[in-house]
């Protein structure tokens, strides 16, 4: 349980919900979900096909378990995330040997961390302690069950793709999926940190997975023109090859994430968390569905309106109209399943 204090005086957020820090997009989807009568038991019944207990069993078996005796300041750093992000439960966490600079959240009912060696060889500890901070936001979200859903739409797709146009329908729902889980990780990049309160190391670590430890030869600034170059690179044709190279990952560019990150940190919303003006976990039943789509379609609004890119541009009424499209399908369907307002 959460009972030690953190290595230095962060501020804390008792009762934080994840709504403080979860992107639009990201939270309208999540509210809209929890909505629904019955959706949670759904989800936990299909995250059963995937075993937790034996993906725990093979960690333990195959990994290092993080503790007071092996990767103390990772154990550290994962309490610490979770008393000042209130999580009830120290999430274990587990280090795997792979070169892959990768971390990772496992499970649903007592969810777990796994961070790559490679990671660790990348990042210093102020860089670490917001890896940590955003894998424990990932699960105050509860990213991992609602992820599980991919999982199983993309395993069904394999097995449908004899079938004629049997795969489509599913790649479709896939696609949607990860383009959510592309703001999912945007927002867990700021519970990340509101968990290590280092903007600077925040910045440092999208910089190192872009460009690795030279960080001597990297400037911040140059950084985030170059987000901005990537923005309005080039015509109509390089705004639908970077649409194309999007489409399979379920991460954001670190250039993307390291303006976002910064636009955020910008915004004001951070030190209005920092202050103490945040939503609360106990209010997260009356959230409103609605408000949340309407949130979602006006945060891509602004972000099509500041874009420089030409395709968005050429796509921009088409998009909002599907996201109107959307957000009443939403409010149709939790209405008819006694969902919310």
């Amino acid at each position: 349980m959460t009972t030690k204090t953190p290595d230095r005086a962060r501020t804390r957020f008792p009762g934080i919900s994840s709504r403080a820090y979860e992107h639009p997009a990201d939270r309208s989807a999540l509210v809209a979900l929890r909505s629904l009568t019955g959706f949670d038991v759904v989800l936990r019944r299909l995250s059963g096909l995937i075993n937790e207990r034996a993906l725990r069993l093979e960690f333990l078996g195959g990994a290092v378990r993080a503790g007071d005796n092996q990767f103390r300041h990772l154990h550290d750093m994962a309490r610490d995330a979770a008393y000042i992000l209130d999580l009830p439960e120290v999430p274990e966490v587990y280090v795997k040997q792979s070169p892959e600079p990768n971390a990772t959240a496992i499970g649903s009912d007592h969810p777990f961390i796994v961070v790559n060696t490679g990671l660790l060889d990348l990042h210093d500890d102020e860089e670490l302690r917001f890896v940590i901070g955003h894998e424990v936001g990932h699960i105050l979200s509860g990213h991992a069950v609602y992820q599980t859903m991919m999982v199983i739409l993309t395993r069904l797709g394999a097995r449908l793709a004899w079938l004629p146009l049997g795969n489509i329908g599913i790649a479709a729902i896939v696609m949607g999926l990860q383009e959510w889980f592309r703001k999912a990780e945007l927002s867990a990049d700021r519970a990340g940190l509101l968990a290590g309160q280092d903007l600077d190391a925040v910045k440092r670590t999208m910089m190192k997975m872009a460009g690795g430890t030279r960080l001597a030869e990297m400037n911040t600034e140059a950084f985030l023109a170059q987000a901005r170059e990537y923005d309005a690179a080039g015509d109509i044709r390089d705004g639908f090859l970077k649409f194309l190279n999007l489409l399979n990952l379920t991460h954001p560019y670190p250039v993307i994430r390291f303006a976002e990150i910064d636009r955020w940190a910008a915004s004001g919303e951070y030190e209005r968390i920092l202050g103490g003006d945040y939503p609360r976990r106990e209010d997260d039943g009356s959230a409103s569905i609605s408000e949340e789509i309407r949130n979602a379609a006006n945060a891509y609004r602004e972000s099509w309106s500041q874009s420089a890119d030409p395709f968005i541009g050429k796509v921009r009424d088409i998009a909002e109209g599907a996201a109107s499209a959307a957000g009443g399908l939403f409010e149709r369907v939790t209405r008819r399943a006694g969902g919310g307002s």
